[in-house]
């Protein structure tokens, strides 16, 4: 009995952090280590009979080389409109247009770009754990509540807090590991 409603109390902060997490890892596929990645172009939106549309629903996104992403929209009138989108967002590769498909080629990475990439990751990192930071306070901060309010034992909130503060470190400990790894990958040639 006691375990569940300790479980119900902690869930809503567990998700927040889950969602911190992921948050991250989403932010850190659009990172690119030299090696094409169909992934970066996922928030990329094309303008299809007036109304913003994804790009992956309007072509075919393929990786025919290491290091090319090659586009082929499904109708040859959107060329324009996707060689748009592309210089518009933050990718930072130019496309090239052959008139029926259009190829992104990354660049092998310098040392310096590595190192300045590796800099956003670790940033990015750091962000996402003073979020998790952030919900362990917001958790302590109504379980404060909850001894005032409740009739429940000052034991009882002290477990509360005690596990808030395991799931926090939890959660740290997995984006210390995200962060590495994804240092290692934009470090390794």
């Amino acid at each position: 009995m006691k375990e569940s409603i300790m479980d119900s109390r902690l869930n809503p902060y567990e998700e927040k952090m889950k969602k911190s997490v992921n948050a991250l890892l989403a932010e850190y596929v659009s990172i690119r280590a030299g090696r094409a990645n169909p992934h970066i172009l996922d928030k990329i939106e094309v303008e299809y009979y007036g109304a913003p549309t994804p790009l992956q629903q309007v072509a075919n996104v393929s990786v025919p080389e290491a290091r090319m992403i090659q586009i082929q929209p499904w109708e040859s009138s959107l060329l324009k409109e996707i060689e748009k989108a592309i210089n518009m967002s933050d990718v930072g590769i130019h496309p090239t247009n052959d008139g029926k498909t259009i190829r992104l080629v990354f660049p092998e990475l310098t040392e310096d770009r590595r190192k300045e990439l590796v800099k956003d990751v670790k940033k990015k990192g750091e962000n996402a754990k003073v979020a998790i930071r952030n919900i362990r306070r917001d958790a302590m901060d109504e379980f404060k509540k909850l001894k005032k309010s409740e009739d429940m034992s000052e034991d009882a909130i002290a477990d509360l807090e005690d596990q808030a503060q395991k799931l926090t470190d939890r959660y740290v400990k997995i984006l210390d590991q995200e962060i590495d790894k994804k240092t290692q990958e934009l470090m390794t040639l």
